[in-house]
Order: structure tokens, then sequence, then C-alpha cells
């Protein structure tokens, strides 16, 4: 049957790259994906035609994977992070129904949630709530009442998407919502341009974090009421006793 790969290539970096994400790039004919991620994987593509579009193409990008698939061609559509989290995972499955039966593999990769906690610490060794701040798909009333409901349930929290330049209050507004259920406080940490050129880290506690500069770069951490500030390392206890 006729091969799609949808591929999680992780941080960017080779290092964070999986060896089934290597594998399934390199069986593939066909790149495509979103300009920058065909960037980083342009080191395993030497031989490979590639496919790229701009932020915001996404249906488009799927539709030419899954005709090229449908062609005959062996296609790899990369995705920073994981293929399924805030990936392109769904999408082709939803719109795989309007092409000939396909053999669709999901390569899961290192996710940014992931990624960034290692660069802090152990910001999520408990359990902990993953959301975006992008109301491009979503409303933001309802990222308000994901955040509300996360915050007052004290999960750690992993933030996606914090701040472009359209939406550059976004952090600050949902920092104000944490501090409705949270303590000013509160460890918090962030991580911008994960396992990449220009990688910064920072540990703060969340009254700062609203007035901390973002981008589409950074990933956002917010501890719940047990995270501490261990020598510079965001560190969320998972309950162990310490004898």
């Amino acid at each position: 049957m006729k091969k799609l790969f949808v591929v999680g290539i992780g941080p960017g970096d080779a290092k964070n790259m999986t060896a089934a994400c290597r594998d399934a790039i390199g069986q593939s004919d066909v790149i495509v994906g979103y300009s920058k991620y065909v960037e980083l994987v342009a080191p395993l593509c030497h031989t490979k035609r590639t496919l790229d579009t701009p932020m915001t193409h996404e249906t488009e990008r799927c539709r030419t994977a899954l005709r090229l698939a449908a062609q005959g061609e062996t296609v790899a559509v990369v995705c920073s992070g994981d293929a399924g989290v805030y990936g392109m995972a769904g999408l082709i499955y939803e719109l795989s129904e309007q092409f000939p039966p396909l053999d669709i593999e999901i390569v899961p990769g290192v996710t940014a949630a992931l990624a960034g906690a290692a660069v802090l610490g152990a910001p999520l060794t408990h359990d902990f709530a993953v959301i975006s701040l992008s109301d491009l798909l979503t409303p933001w009333e309802l990222i308000e009442k994901r955040l509300a409901c996360a915050a007052a349930a004290d999960f750690c929290i992993a933030l996606y998407n914090p701040a472009s330049k359209k939406r550059s209050g976004h952090l600050s507004r949902a920092c104000a919502i944490l501090l409705r259920h949270k303590p000013p406080e509160t460890v918090c940490g962030l991580v911008r341009n994960i396992g990449r050129e220009g990688q910064h880290a920072e540990v703060m506690p969340l009254k700062q974090l609203r007035e901390a500069p973002a981008d589409m770069f950074t990933t956002v951490f917010v501890g719940n009421a047990q995270t501490k500030n261990l020598n510079g390392k965001m560190v969320t206890p998972r309950g162990y006793k310490l004898d």
C-alpha cells in the first residue's frame, strides 16, 4: 500500500531526532512541511524532493502530501516536536478520507514540553497540562477557561505559542488568569529556541513571568504549589520520601 509518514522531528537539532524519524525520512521520496521545519531536516534530504509552505497553509500542505502519496510517492510530512501534539497527524487523518486508502504511519518526536522541561530541570515530574495560547484555531474564551481550570486544579502547566507579533499580550493575559488561582511567587520558567542555536532559559516567579519577553519559539512552564527553584533549576517534587 502507498505510504505516508507524519514525522515528529523533535526540537530541530539532530541530537533530538529519533532513529525512527531519521529512518522515515530516509525511506521517503518527498519531504513536505512548513518552511522552517524542512530547513531543519535539510541535512537528511540531499537527494530528496522537498516541498514547503508558509505558516497557516497547513491544509494545503497536508493535501499536497496525501495527493503525492496517492500517486505512488513515499512521503514524509515533517512536524516540529511531536507529530500529534499540535502537529499534522490529526489533519492528515481527517483529510485522508478524501483520498484512496493509504498506509499512514505516525512517527512520534520529542515535544517542546519535554525538551524544554529537560533544559529547565524537572518541572513536569508530577501531573501537568499542556495549553496553547494561540487563538487562531481556538477561541480565546475557551483558552481562558482551560487556563483557569488547570490553575485551580494546581496542575503544572506548559504553555505553547505564548506570543507572536499579532498576539503580543497573550502571555500577560494568561498570567493574570493564573494569578487568580496561584500565588505570585509560583516558580515558573521559559525556554526559547529549545535545542537550537540561541537557546535561552530562565526561571522566575509568576509575577515576573507576566512581563517576560516571549515569541512563537518560546515554551513557558508554570509550576504547581510544590514546585521549587533549586540552584536555578525548576523542580516539581513527585512526593518521594527523602530519608
